[in-house]
């Protein structure tokens, strides 16, 4: 389908995506891509369509809202291309600074383009009426708190519950757009140094606080941009999970495992950490995720054992020689990085809870014995939902006579029954969990 412009074509393409992603269950990376993102020759209008398609998929129950409200009536199935070519046009409405004459009349533009004349005239009134009506709405959504907050009623039930007197807190962060943050590889650089390459780059960054190797940029920049990117200098990394090497405790000479390892920046950093003294080992099940930790390591100069294998089944990969070390980053809900990826709240169901809860519970016995008398096992997750963390390492103490909680003393987090919870937003950091276990 030919569009007017590029600009149409880039507006049209971020209402694809996001179509595909609430009626395909596609995520937002395979939704842009099948939606014809690579047809864009021009980066603004890649990052404008990007853009776009977060932007709505952030504040879509939010927009769902506003645009039921506007509708005399539901559109018929046939006609969710329309549905959707209004939530997106909303939200440039009520998110960007764009001209709001622009929004309307390019959207209408799209509505000929794609060969839906008689749509036109509703297009353009519900968008107007939005303009006319822009403070009643608002004062509506203010007392709807799914719309306001904008998640899906089950998570947000969730997340109150769990964290009463921060869920406001992080529903905000959640609607946020993350920040772009770079661990540098100390095998090949220093902080110090990487900054000031940074800064004759004309890239504005600040040293992280809590991980010292960390470095959270003022503003995202693409990967091309970063100086010594593709020589291995740096990866960009949230700092969050950057903590996981030096939580760990590592030794020369230590048998280190990194379960579900893919795409590889946790193994990265914990070769960069031990400046490559450990034996570490790599698995992952997924082989097309695999490739990535190849490429990654091969990016960044580190030699390490990449196996294919299912973490649940060690019968099938493991020698036989047990670990002084396993970091398990268990697959959750990512409800700690929904900020980072708004499809989350699009993709996720309550029931998902429950599963993810079993398959966690599955890895940390399957991997449990593996462990060497006196080892450690790091637990880490990018959830905030109990029911993930905290409730299932207080389940596997109560049921492992051999496991001991060893607490985590550190200056940041929120410390819990078992384990610590990073919330998003809380320096600069991605929602995260982390438990160490040693076995007595």
């Amino acid at each position: 389908m030919t569009q007017a412009n590029n600009k149409i074509s880039a507006r049209f393409i971020a209402c694809r995506a996001v179509q595909l992603v609430a009626d395909k269950g596609l995520n937002s990376d395979r939704a842009l891509e099948d939606a014809g993102i690579n047809k864009l020759t021009d980066t603004r209008d890649v990052s404008f369509a990007k853009s776009i398609c977060f932007g709505t998929l952030r504040w879509y129950q939010q927009l769902e809202v506003i645009l039921s409200l506007l509708l005399d009536k539901p559109l018929q199935r046939k006609h969710r291309d329309i549905y959707f070519l209004l939530l997106t046009a909303l939200f440039q409405l009520s998110k960007t600074d764009i001209a709001k004459h622009g929004i309307v009349s390019e959207t209408v533009n799209i509505v000929y383009t794609i060969r839906k004349k008689w749509a036109s005239g509703l297009v353009n009134a519900v968008l107007r009426n939005y303009l006319r009506q822009t403070d009643s709405l608002k004062n509506k959504i203010d007392k709807d708190p799914v719309a306001k907050s904008s998640h899906p009623e089950w998570l947000l039930q969730i997340i109150q519950s769990s964290w009463p007197e921060q869920w406001r807190e992080i529903t905000d962060e959640n609607n946020k757009q993350a920040p772009m943050s770079l661990r540098i590889n100390v095998q090949r650089s220093s902080r110090k140094e990487y900054l000031g390459l940074l800064k004759t780059s004309g890239i504005r960054a600040l040293s992280s606080d809590i991980s010292p190797s960390g470095i959270t940029l003022e503003a995202p920049c693409r990967i091309e941009r970063l100086p010594g990117f593709d020589d291995g200098l740096v990866s960009v990394q949230d700092i969050a999970p950057q903590l996981a090497a030096g939580l760990l405790d590592l030794q020369d000479g230590q048998q280190v495992l990194d379960a579900c390892a893919a795409p590889g920046g946790k193994t990265a950093h914990i070769a960069e950490a031990s400046s490559g003294k450990v034996k570490l080992t790599a698995l992952e099940l997924d082989p097309q995720r695999l490739l990535l930790i190849n490429q990654n390591m091969m990016r960044l100069g580190h030699k390490i054992d990449v196996k294919q294998g299912d973490a649940c089944k060690p019968e099938t990969w493991w020698s036989g020689q047990k670990y002084d070390r396993i970091l398990l980053d268990a697959p959750c809900s990512g409800s700690g990085v929904i900020r980072r990826h708004p499809d989350i709240k699009l993709l996720r169901r309550a029931s998902d809870i429950e599963q993810l809860a079993q398959q966690q519970r599955r890895l940390l016995n399957a991997l449990w014995p593996l462990l060497k008398q006196g080892g450690k096992l790091l637990y880490a997750t990018c959830s905030i939902l109990p029911q993930e963390n905290e409730n299932i390492i207080d389940s596997f103490l109560l049921q492992e006579d051999h496991a001991k909680e060893q607490r985590i003393d550190v200056n940041y987090g929120h410390s819990r029954q078992s384990g610590i919870q990073i919330l998003p937003g809380e320096h600069q950091m991605d929602g995260f969990f982390y438990a160490c276990l040693q076995k007595n």
